[in-house]
């Protein structure tokens, strides 16, 4: 296959466009043309009267989804978008979409990622409709395995809950919409080096709320879509270093934040069942006891004494407990060194094993327990980082 290098491929010689749908790639040949169809049936159905292109925007993917995407057919009209030869990272992918976003002198946007096994026509319907009624960002509501999302689920739902107090269940669902004057804010803000990668969902999600911009909740369903655990470690890594760097770059705009703010809901109102999903249990607390132990001089840096010896007791019993109240303090005691520290890679690293002890402690007790159950587990655990934000803030007075 010829090598893509800075590459525009625009077949229609689209110059302007109303609505825009990106779809960032990289190898998903296998399931981008399932999405593109469903996303020009939503555009045909609902927005006849809107000039309306989908843009792949995709990292030179070496399997052939350029070709998949570009051939098939649609009514609505098709433009791709590569990275350089060897530039990855979905955060590159929405920065070639952003600028061609303002191009293409856009008025509302939506993203839907390329694995999405279950979408319809009404996403693209139901993700639009805030934008255009005068909302500025929307990020998605589903039912998900609860143990589908978990960085979600353990870090960035409850710090955005917890430091900024908004109620937004799915920070980096990856089905999102936005205006193009968020767009083009997004590309003013400071891009960490993560925020290139996996990242790029979470620096979007802060950043629409730091900035004071509309925002939004869409339900759409459920989510069923490839699972994410082969690559959840270089994941952790890049989306919890973007979301402490925001943290860490804002004190000012969420250490006096004294309410919640409530979020207005669009979209689908009754969620189908969530995917279910093969934990390998044992293989993720064999991670995680291994990483303690490689990391467990860093740990002892950063957590507070009492935490550590608790959890160093864990480790090396193999008794793993880490409940919701144990976590809340280990990820505001990360989140201070990470502030204070030189070396915020290993120390992200270190918190990585603690991480998986969370999860594996998560598992063994809602083994038994419906996902509604586990669903007001989790949100209960964001309660807590919100209630208990003061521990946090503490620390810097």
């Amino acid at each position: 296959m010829q090598n893509i290098k800075n590459k525009i491929i625009n077949p229609n010689q689209i110059k302007q466009a109303d609505l825009i749908v990106g779809i960032p790639s990289y190898n998903e040949a296998d399931n981008i043309a399932n999405v593109v169809k469903q996303i020009d049936r939503g555009l045909v159905k609902n927005f006849n009267k809107y000039k309306a292109v989908i843009i792949n925007v995709d990292n030179n993917s070496p399997d052939g989804t350029r070709e998949v995407f570009l051939n098939v057919k649609t009514k609505t009209p098709k433009i791709y978008i590569s990275t350089p030869l060897g530039v990855v990272g979905k955060g590159n992918n929405f920065c070639n979409l952003f600028n061609q976003i303002l191009k293409l002198d856009a008025t509302a946007v939506a993203v839907i990622d390329a694995d999405i096994k279950n979408i319809t026509g009404d996403w693209v319907k139901w993700l639009l409709k805030p934008i255009l009624s005068g909302y500025d960002y929307s990020t998605p509501l589903y039912s998900r395995s609860e143990y589908d999302g978990s960085i979600t689920n353990n870090i960035c739902y409850p710090l955005i809950y917890g430091l900024l107090g908004y109620d937004i269940r799915q920070p980096i669902g990856g089905d999102f919409s936005f205006s193009p004057r968020l767009a083009k804010y997004w590309l003013k803000r400071k891009w960490h080096k993560t925020t290139k990668q996996y990242g790029i969902d979470i620096f979007m999600t802060m950043n629409a709320i730091l900035g004071g911009f509309k925002i939004a909740q869409v339900g759409l369903g459920a989510k069923i879509h490839k699972p994410s655990a082969p690559k959840l470690g270089q994941m952790f890594s890049q989306v919890v270093t973007t979301l402490f760097q925001n943290i860490c770059d804002n004190k000012e705009k969420w250490m006096n934040v004294d309410k919640q703010t409530k979020i207005p809901f669009f979209g689908k109102k009754e969620f189908d069942q969530p995917q279910t999903l093969s934990i390998d249990y044992k293989g993720m607390k064999k991670t995680s006891i291994f990483d303690f132990k490689s990391n467990e001089n860093v740990l002892k840096d950063f957590l507070s004494k009492d935490i550590f010896i608790e959890i160093k007791d864990m480790y090396d019993s193999g008794n793993i407990v880490i409940n919701d109240y144990l976590w809340h303090k280990i990820v505001y005691d990360a989140i201070y060194a990470y502030d204070k520290a030189d070396s915020d890679s290993i120390l992200i690293e270190a918190l990585r094993s603690l991480y998986f002890g969370r999860f594996i402690s998560f598992f063994i007790k809602t083994l038994d327990h419906s996902s509604e159950i586990c669903e007001k587990k989790i949100i209960n655990q964001a309660s807590i980082f919100w209630n208990d934000r003061d521990y946090f803030i503490e620390k810097y007075k």
